[in-house]
């Protein structure tokens, strides 16, 4: 479940980019469209180079430096660098921090930065990213939107639950195993979040349905440990 997670998470981030691209509200830059799609292009390549050998790199040679946090510090660095790269070429800086923790994560300074990152994220950024979805939110039209809402949590559990269960029972699981792989993949969590907020603010999505997604992405991640819960105990009693 972990390791779909992780591709579903690089698949989704790969997709956005490529449809705030071409159909987000973009920047006015004077840049021709084709080239813009060039530089993106060679920014995935180049991400490529940083997770190899740029990011591994640095981070050795941060711990060589004096300074007790120069891990830490090289990582946010990498980090907000890779996001400003983003952003110059077009795409959301989210697409840029993601790519870098994923550079950061392939080397053996990950627990590190983790423990260190996490009291600075649930100080300070992860709160101000709520905060940017909940001023966001309308509630004036969700008794209109409620027809709506329940479609969509209807869909957006039997595609993942269904959808993924079906992909594990191909590759040789058993419909149990298969039954708990698609319970496990139905949460929407965080990434679902930075999705629809990256296409609000692009444009992507009409204001009106905004709230109503955010919605359901509340549902399916409170829904989600029950499904899993009970898929677990179904696998177990015939263990």
């Amino acid at each position: 479940i972990l390791g779909a997670a992780v591709v579903d998470d690089i698949l989704t981030v790969l997709i956005l980019s490529f449809t705030v691209a071409v159909l987000g509200e973009q920047k006015t830059t004077g840049i021709p469209f084709w080239l813009q799609i060039i530089e993106q292009l060679l920014y995935f390549v180049g991400i490529y180079f940083v997770v190899r050998w740029a990011a591994p790199y640095l981070m050795r040679l941060s711990e060589k430096l004096f300074p007790a946090s120069a891990v830490t510090i090289m990582s946010l660095l990498i980090c907000l660098g890779m996001a400003y790269v983003a952003d110059l070429v077009g795409m959301s800086a989210v697409i840029g921090a993601f790519f870098a923790g994923v550079a950061v994560g392939q080397t053996h300074y990950r627990h590190e930065v983790d423990g260190n990152l996490s009291a600075i994220g649930y100080a300070v950024f992860i709160p101000v990213f709520f905060v940017s979805v909940g001023l966001n939110m309308r509630f004036d039209t969700f008794g209109r939107d409620l027809g709506f809402i329940a479609i969509l949590t209807v869909l957006a559990l039997v595609t993942k639950w269904v959808g993924c269960g079906l992909g594990d029972r191909l590759a040789g699981a058993s419909w149990l195993q298969s039954n708990v792989v698609g319970a496990g993949m139905v949460s929407r969590g965080e990434m679902a979040l930075i999705v629809a907020q990256i296409g609000f603010e692009a444009k992507l999505m009409d204001a009106e349905y905004y709230s109503a997604v955010i919605v359901v992405i509340v549902i399916t991640t409170l829904i989600a440990p029950v499904i899993l819960k009970d898929a677990l105990r179904r696998e177990q009693e015939l263990v």
